[in-house]
């Protein structure tokens, strides 16, 4: 199962952010998370879900916002759930708080912690390949993710073009600049190594 754990960024001086994240995870993910996304502290949000793709998806968008540090937990959880996201418990709760601790000073704020039944080697390439795409999203620029967010609803790149009234070259230059057929390749790779984790925490079970 994978937990994730995520901290408002200066909350002290900065806007909520808590609410208006729950509803957007909850609506656009909710047949994926096993609860509702809940608030479990003043600034912090908390998800289970057993999806793979969907923990690495929402990781990226939460990273995008620029306002959490994030903590991924990959591990077993105490079965059945609580009635909530806040009463349910299990190793990969206790290694999601780890991880959103270990988070906070680094420069993608992102951290993998695994429990006791996950090869700590495996989250530790997990993490680091992470983090290397998230340095690389951070570094895209508006005109990059204009184009992402068209071809990511299915657009093609001559669609794209027409739609922003430039140039397909110059969509092709964005797409290029911003990494985004490398992204691409690297999500499916991370999903699978997720998955890997995942069965692992299912040993002995």
């Amino acid at each position: 199962m994978f937990i994730i754990t995520a901290d408002q960024i200066d909350s002290r001086h900065t806007k909520d952010a808590v609410s208006g994240t729950l509803t957007a995870l909850n609506t656009k993910h909710a047949r994926a998370l096993e609860l509702p996304a809940e608030r479990t502290a003043g600034d912090e949000i908390q998800l289970i879900t057993d999806d793979a793709h969907t923990a690495l998806t929402i990781t990226l968008g939460l990273f995008r916002e620029s306002r959490w540090s994030i903590g991924l937990g990959v591990g077993d959880v105490a079965l059945p759930l609580g009635e909530s996201t806040r009463a349910s418990t299990g190793d990969a709760f206790f290694a999601a708080r780890a991880a959103v601790e270990r988070a906070k000073p680094r420069p993608v704020r992102f951290a993998c912690e695994g429990g006791e039944r996950v090869d700590r080697q495996s989250v530790e390439d997990f993490d680091a390949l992470v983090s290397i795409l998230l340095l690389v999203l951070d570094r895209r620029t508006d005109g990059g993710w204009e184009v992402h967010d068209l071809l990511a609803m299915g657009m093609t790149q001559a669609e794209a073009a027409e739609k922003l009234g430039i140039t397909a070259g110059a969509v092709s230059l964005r797409v290029r600049a911003a990494g985004i057929r490398q992204e691409d390749a690297a999500a499916k790779a991370l999903v699978r190594m997720l998955e890997e984790l995942n069965a692992m925490s299912r040993i002995g079970r």
